[in-house]
């Protein structure tokens, strides 16, 4: 079995006309170990829920290759590629993307009834118990506050024991509080030997992975290894980025300013940013 759970190899997304469209990734190349919790953080329009999307089998690059695990996943048919959502990948959302008319336990056994397995009562409970929401099995959605809503939906994502759970701006919506229920949680998964993978705009929420890949223009420019990296220190990275990238804006040779302040800001040489690519 590979050690590599996800890996994207020269993968481009373009959306329009050829010479008249936008490129939203930029021949981004990444590999994530199996187990591990990465955050991928940028300034907005950087291509983060985008690359999200594409290694997720959401969204299909352009050109390159994504795979989950030792799967490939650009050749398959849309048929074998909701099957492999299905069964291997789980998602969170910053929408909770709760029904309405069901209840905490009825939102959580969803994906086995979808998938054409009868869900045991006992196996779906131990996932409610799993985010603190046993008690609060037979609630509606609108009974049920922010936090604990997202802590449904993450319980939902992890009830089939997907290789890869993916999280975009899953702590957007919710207070302080809540936001660090659902980071511990994440935590602990990973914790566990579960892959996570976060789309976040905010330090607080990066800090609870052992990496941060930052994303720039649809470029990796470089990345922060290490579980416990301070917010300071995600947050001082984060704002060289954005002023890196407004500086370049203004200046006739955008690319090169913007390559060279970008990997200084997030103090990695190139061989360190040519491994996270």
């Amino acid at each position: 079995m590979t050690t590599h759970a996800v890996q994207l190899t020269a993968v481009s997304r373009r959306y329009g006309a050829p010479g008249t469209g936008v490129t939203a990734l930029d021949d981004v190349g990444l590999t994530l170990a199996r187990g591990s919790f990465t955050a991928v953080m940028g300034p907005s329009g950087s291509g983060k829920s985008t690359l999200l999307q594409c290694a997720a089998g959401l969204d299909r690059p352009t050109s390159g290759s994504v795979r989950i695990g030792g799967t490939e996943l650009t050749g398959l048919s849309e048929r074998r590629l909701t099957l492999l959502r299905r069964e291997r990948i789980g998602f969170v959302f910053q929408a909770y993307n709760l029904l309405p008319a069901l209840t905490a336990e009825q939102n959580v056994a969803l994906p086995l009834r979808l998938a054409g397995r009868r869900p045991r009562r006992e196996q779906v409970l131990d996932a409610l118990r799993q985010v603190g929401l046993a008690d609060r099995a037979g609630h509606r959605p609108d009974r049920l506050s922010g936090g604990q809503q997202q802590r449904v939906a993450l319980a939902r994502a992890v009830i089939t024991r997907p290789e890869v759970l993916f999280g975009d701006e899953p702590t957007g919506a919710l207070d302080s509080g809540s936001g660090r229920e659902v980071l511990t949680l994440l935590r602990s998964l990973a914790d566990d030997g579960r892959t996570v993978v976060m789309v976040t705009h905010d330090p607080l929420a990066a800090s609870y992975a052992d990496r941060v890949v930052f994303l720039v223009d649809g470029r990796v420019h470089g990345e922060l290894r290490g579980a416990g990296t301070s917010v300071e220190t995600i947050a001082a990275s984060m704002a060289r980025l954005e002023t890196a990238q407004g500086t370049a804006a203004d200046t006739p040779s955008a690319g090169t300013a913007a390559g060279t302040a970008d990997s200084t800001a997030v103090g990695t040489s190139d061989s360190t940013a040519g491994a996270a690519c």
